[in-house]
């Protein structure tokens, strides 16, 4: 029998822990602060993965060669982008008891990154790293350790849904030392 490219690799991730109704509470609860403020904090998240991780604006021909801070928060095209970020976590947060929908979600982000941008899908994991320092920062009056975990525990389970679309387009190389 012929191996099916990316076959069997899904056996091998380890699956991420469902979310508990009390975590699902407490991420809709501290998104709800973030959400009023979104495109303030998606430029913030965008704007320190890409000074800390340059390498990430490979993808970006808009603001690729940009290195002040300032100059990228002034960019429509990574405000249009860091927009387009939030939404994403807006989707997932709002059909978060919802998983078939959230999989749903997160597997069109990940196919659209893998063929149409193609992505190095660790910068995922890198940018949600991101985003849970910016907002354990900004919210750190609601970020308890409790929230700190879900949140975690949200962004661990995003990862894995868009690294299965990554698989399921064939990519077999998950990780890379590119950053």
């Amino acid at each position: 029998m012929e191996k099916v490219p990316g076959e069997g690799e899904m056996e091998r991730r380890e699956r991420v822990d469902q979310l508990t109704e009390a975590e699902r509470v407490m991420i809709q609860h501290t998104w709800s602060k973030v959400y009023h403020q979104r495109e303030d904090v998606g430029v913030s998240i965008l704007i320190r993965f890409f000074v800390n991780f340059p390498s990430a604006k490979q993808y970006f021909s808009q603001f690729m060669h940009m290195e002040d801070p300032e100059e990228m928060e002034r960019s429509a095209q990574l405000r249009k982008h860091a927009g387009r970020v939030m939404n994403a976590i807006n989707s997932v947060v709002e059909n978060i008891s919802n998983p078939d929908k959230v999989s749903s979600i997160l597997g069109l982000v990940g196919k659209a990154h893998a063929l149409k941008y193609k992505v190095e899908p660790m910068y995922f994991k890198i940018l949600s790293g991101v985003l849970l320092e910016v907002l354990g920062e900004d919210y750190s009056d609601c970020f308890t350790p409790d929230v700190q975990r879900a949140w975690t525990k949200l962004m661990g389970l995003v990862y894995w849904h868009v690294t299965a679309a990554y698989i399921e387009e064939g990519w077999v190389q998950l990780s890379s030392s590119a950053v």
